[in-house]
C-alpha cells in the first residue's frame, strides 16, 4: 500500500472517501479493527486496518449489507480482500479512463 507503518484517521478518511466519525463509529461495531492509539488517545492505522475498512466499506457502501450482516460476511469469507481489491482496481481504471477520455 504506502511505506508509512501507521497512518492518522484524517489520511484514511481520504483514502476511503468518508468521515472520520464513520471510521470511529465502525471501530465500535467490529470488533476485528482496532487501530492503535497513543496516550492522547489519536488513532493511528496500520495497513492491515485499512485493509480490513476496505472490505467493511466495500460490504457496506457496494454491496449493501447491514452491519450485522457485514461481520457475519467478514468471519466466513477469506477471499473478500481479493474482491475488495478488485473492485478498488477497476474502479481506478474507470476514472483513468475518463480523465482520458476528458482529454482527448
Amino acid at each position: 500500500m504506502t511505506e508509512k507503518l501507521y497512518h492518522s484517521i484524517g489520511e484514511v478518511s481520504e483514502m476511503l472517501g468518508v468521515n472520520p466519525s464513520l471510521l470511529r463509529f465502525w471501530e465500535t461495531e467490529f470488533p476485528a479493527l482496532k487501530p492503535h492509539k497513543n496516550k492522547k488517545g489519536t488513532r493511528y492505522y496500520t495497513d492491515a486496518d485499512i485493509d480490513l475498512l476496505r472490505q467493511i466499506y466495500h460490504l457496506t457502501r457496494d454491496c449493501g449489507y447491514t452491519l450485522e450482516g457485514a461481520r457475519e460476511r467478514l468471519r466466513q469469507d477469506n477471499n473478500l480482500d481479493d474482491t475488495v481489491q478488485l473492485v478498488k482496481t477497476l474502479t481506478e481504471t474507470r476514472q483513468f479512463l475518463a480523465s482520458l477520455k476528458e482529454y482527448l
